[in-house]
């Protein structure tokens, strides 16, 4: 599917830019890194690139609706070499990785010496990616020089501030942390609980051992009163998934064992809560389901009981691949909880399949009717009632 859609990009880029035909828009080149450099240089002006993926959307609706823009095609055609390039092939995974462009479309604005001048990443309205623009445009906005004017200065928080905010609009939280953690350094732990203060910890802190994510652990209700106690949890909560998340996601037990670990000895509510979820997501996509059983007989009641979709989810597994009695128990026990939150067609069929796995036909029946009523008074598919009416014998 990738390989369709890079095909019909290419395609409506060749039509849209090819050699020769009158250009509506940015006037996008499709040259070389080499290339464009040498451009620069002989013309005088920066590189602005566009480093897409056939498959993101944002990038066509850029590419369609935002870099069509007049006043946006002019700006850019007359002081910046354009340049656009597959982030997936050919050049792209260098500069991708060059640049550091986490998230497509990346937007990259570079001097003749190879400077990153000013870096963007996402989706921008028309008028906003023109301001940014003049931003990359203007010196004292630059990425240099807002580098530059806080190193010279490192215990100024505005400086320090306005280096991490520009360089967040292009870059993942773990590339500001070395200069967040620059300034903070030259602060006191009682000067740490102030507004500016936590706008740095809050934007650019990532390292969970740190003395300054501790100090907020331990001093939690400080920070909410100059921030939030919202900010503060979902700080908390950031720090904890930015951890654990790679390792999930590479099915990593050995590595997310180590961080959890650690994130468990903070005795945190809302870090506990991700730890089980994350516990829960690993265990299914490794098929550890003992680790799985284990999880959520600890957690389900404790985490999530107010979350009737995610109990279902659950019991579904169990259903699935937990047959012993004991498993089975305690999912009809956190099925019916989910039903009392809200009666679902879904949830009755579950339970009804795990009453026929307990030899329980009479509240099987009860709960395939039930799933049937709801069938019909919401006109949905009965596929699946129809089966469990078929399976019990009922007429």
């Amino acid at each position: 599917m990738r390989n369709f859609l890079r095909f019909g990009f290419i395609l409506y880029l060749c039509f849209s830019m090819g050699k020769g035909v009158a250009q509506v828009g940015t006037q996008f080149r499709e040259i070389s890194y080499k290339d464009a450099l040498k451009q620069s240089k002989e013309l005088h002006k920066p590189i602005f690139y566009m480093i897409f993926a056939t498959w993101c959307p944002h990038c066509h609706k850029m590419r369609e609706e935002v870099f069509t823009d007049t006043a946006l095609a002019n700006y850019l055609n007359a002081n910046f070499i354009c340049v656009i390039q597959d982030g997936e092939i050919g050049e792209g995974p260098t500069l991708r990785k060059k640049f550091n462009v986490s998230a497509f479309p990346g937007l990259l604005f570079i001097d003749e010496n190879e400077t990153l001048l000013y870096t963007l990443n996402g989706e921008f309205k028309t008028d906003d990616m023109l301001n940014e623009a003049k931003n990359a445009l203007t010196p004292e906005k630059q990425l240099p020089f807002l580098k530059a004017a806080f190193e010279a200065d490192p215990s100024n928080a505005d400086k320090c501030l306005a280096y991490l905010i520009t360089l967040r609009k292009g870059s993942d939280r773990k590339t500001l942390s070395p200069a967040a953690h620059a300034y903070l350094a030259t602060q006191t732990e009682a000067q740490l609980p102030s507004a500016i203060n936590w706008r740095i910890i809050a934007n650019a802190v990532t390292d969970i051992k740190s003395r300054e994510f501790q100090y907020v652990l331990a001093h939690q209700d400080q920070f909410a009163a100059v921030a939030s106690k919202v900010r503060v949890q979902r700080k908390i909560g950031n720090i904890v998934s930015e951890l654990l998340e790679p390792y999930v996601g590479k099915n990593d037990s050995v590595g997310y064992k180590t961080q959890r670990e650690m994130v468990k000895s903070m005795q945190v509510q809302k870090a506990d809560s991700l730890v089980f979820s994350y516990d829960i997501m690993l265990a299914e996509r490794t098929g550890n389901w003992q680790a799985y059983r284990k999880a959520a007989r600890d957690g389900v009641e404790k985490y999530i009981w107010t979350d009737q979709k995610t109990i279902k989810e659950i019991a579904q597994n169990y259903l699935l691949h937990c047959p012993d009695p004991e498993s089975l128990k305690h999912a009809v026990k956190w099925t019916k909880h989910a039903l009392e939150i809200m009666d679902s067609y879904d949830g009755n069929i579950i339970l009804a399949k795990l009453y026929i796995k307990t030899n329980d036909r009479k509240q099987a029946v009860v709960h395939a009717r039930a799933a049937m009523e709801l069938t019909k008074s919401l006109g949905w598919n009965s596929k699946d009632a129809d089966a469990l009416f078929k399976e019990l014998n009922i007429n």
